[in-house]
């Protein structure tokens, strides 16, 4: 299956989530940037709130794309050991690191929530949606991050991703949710008619949005509908 563009994905993500809607006690997260769009339809499908989930991941210093770690929203931090072991990255080059990545996720906080509250995820289910999962490396410590701040479920949700990576995501997650898995899979945009990047501006204009739609009190999800 391909998507026409992010918007198609969240609303076929809505439909197999419809045991969410309406919940008080349920929240939509968005990973920036392309991960916004695809939980705004599924949230405001579902009458659900919408906030973000900002992660950046920490990078060997000589090979950055390399990841031994990553932080995330609301100070969770966590590292691959195995990687740090492997590389020999030293006490000190993990500081470093982690203290450059925690001022750019600041700042990115900074530009997405405004004055938006912090977040909050304490005893509610969360609904962590991506425009689409390759390795699973990113979410994964992402799950661990939210794990600190005490929910009381985490839910992956995603358009597209691997069979192999949902595979592991299942043990990590209390739920994965998950429209397509194909086999072969070599990138995420290839699923997508539109992949498109998603600007800093249209994440602001999306939160502004949801949370418009929610002060309105739109109606209520139907099944039927």
């Amino acid at each position: 299956m391909i998507f026409r563009n992010r918007q198609e994905a969240g609303r076929s993500l809505a439909s197999r989530l419809a045991k969410y809607a309406n919940r008080e006690d349920v929240i939509v997260l968005g990973v920036p940037r392309g991960g916004v769009p695809v939980a705004f339809e599924m949230a405001t499908a579902l009458n659900l709130p919408l906030d973000i989930f900002v992660l950046r991941k920490l990078g060997v210093p000589w090979h950055e794309e390399l990841a031994f770690g990553a932080i995330g929203s609301g100070g969770g931090r966590v590292l691959n050991e195995s990687v740090v072991e492997e590389f020999g990255i030293s006490d000190v080059e993990i500081a470093l690191v982690t203290r450059a990545e925690r001022e750019e996720l600041e700042r990115r906080e900074r530009l997405y929530r405004g004055s938006r509250p912090p977040l909050d995820v304490y005893g509610r289910t969360i609904i962590l949606v991506d425009d689409g999962i390759a390795t699973g490396s990113s979410i994964r410590a992402a799950i661990q991050a939210l794990r600190q701040m005490k929910p009381a479920a985490i839910v992956v949700a995603t358009p597209v991703a691997p069979q192999e990576s949902c595979n592991r995501l299942q043990h990590e997650a209390d739920e994965l949710v998950c429209v397509e898995m194909p086999e072969p899979f070599y990138a995420i945009g290839e699923f997508y008619d539109d992949f498109s990047q998603v600007s800093d501006g249209e994440v602001n204009e999306l939160l502004d949005s949801a949370s418009r739609l929610r002060e309105s009190g739109k109606k209520e999800y139907s099944a039927a509908a």
